[in-house]
């Protein structure tokens, strides 16, 4: 449904209402068309898969949300060229060119709700379709030609694959701890939020201070997306939507909800942790089992309420920038990374 953004949102039915992303999404509507042109114009090839894989991936629904936080942070802070279109582009195609390789190393069969690319077309094709998407992305830096901003997003290139690799390391470890979780997120998703918005930034060319406050926004609105995340997948929210409920569980992953309740678990519960987990034998009923666990201990209620605190920090940072509708907008992005239901 197409909606008029003028209207009162609050005269809007439940169903009808605006998202903090539809109005982000219509304030820099312009600029998104032509993230979306360049995307399309850079992922064609001579090579018919390179083009399927891609734009499969880049057009199965996803909200654009870290392109359209680079877009809302350089008009935020007064940009007016057209740079910053290249940048978000160069975001979106770092972001899916991690997604196709996560699937494989995951053995994912799904991604938002589709098949996954890799099992349409195979891992081999997954993995060397993101290389060349990683490849795409430093085209459009370099053509930017910011040496700082070359510096910033090869360095959060870098700090993702390292973040990937460390949970990788975690996977059915369950003596993980909530420092080391917190450390995998920051790496491997809070990275790119981070960069995302502080390219908006530098693009603008904001001093140190605001400088700062586009890492420290970025950086805690990763870390409150991905812990909302790990909330979601043992969510009624989601069953209630009709979403898998369980992917994490179903991949061992080490995610806080299962550090706490693991943590907090009598020796009967560990028991049960280490075999679903660590030894990676789960029968029917061993997630609704989990999910008791997880509310009997709050572990889903606590990930929610360090979620909040680290959009709080999110919401600090932002403050000390120029107060706009963009600002305004990407605050309103905070409220939705942590009330959403998918």
């Amino acid at each position: 449904m197409d909606l008029v953004l003028t209207k009162n949102a609050e005269q809007l039915k439940p169903a009808e209402r605006i998202t903090p992303v539809d109005h982000l999404t219509e304030l820099v509507r312009d600029d998104l068309t032509g993230v979306n042109e360049l995307i399309v114009a850079r992922m064609s090839s001579s090579v018919p898969m390179i083009p399927a894989v891609a734009g499969y991936l880049i057009n199965a629904g996803g909200k654009r949300l870290r392109p359209l936080i680079t877009l809302a942070s350089a008009k935020m802070c007064g940009y007016t060229g057209t740079d910053h279109i290249k940048l978000a582009a160069t975001v979106e195609f770092i972001h899916t060119a991690t997604l196709l390789h996560d699937d494989v190393v995951d053995e994912s069969d799904l991604r938002r709700g589709l098949a996954s690319a890799n099992t349409l077309w195979g891992n081999q094709a997954s993995v060397l379709v993101g290389d060349y998407l990683f490849s795409r992305s430093f085209n459009l830096m370099v053509e930017v030609g910011n040496i700082k901003i070359l510096d910033i997003l090869s360095n959060a290139s870098s700090v993702i694959a390292e973040g990937e690799v460390m949970q990788l390391a975690s996977t059915a470890d369950l003596n993980t701890k909530l420092d080391t979780y917190l450390e995998i997120i920051s790496s491997k998703t809070a990275a790119l939020f981070e960069a995302a918005a502080r390219v908006g930034g530098v693009v603008a060319g904001v001093d140190k201070p605001q400088e700062g406050a586009l890492i420290e926004f970025g950086k805690n609105l990763g870390i409150a997306f991905q812990l909302v995340d790990d909330a979601l997948d043992y969510s009624g929210k989601q069953a209630a939507l009709g979403k898998t409920i369980g992917d994490d569980f179903r991949e061992g992953k080490i995610t806080m909800p299962v550090v706490l309740a693991f943590e907090k678990g009598d020796e009967q519960e560990k028991v049960f942790w280490k075999r679903v987990i660590e030894a990676d034998k789960q029968e029917d009923g061993d997630l609704e089992r989990a999910i008791e666990l997880m509310a009997n201990h709050r572990a889903l209620d606590a990930t929610m309420d360090l979620a909040k605190d680290y959009g709080r920090k999110a919401r600090l940072a932002l403050k000390e920038l120029p107060e706009n509708a963009y600002r305004d907008a990407l605050d309103g992005i905070i409220n939705f990374s942590i009330e959403r239901d998918y």
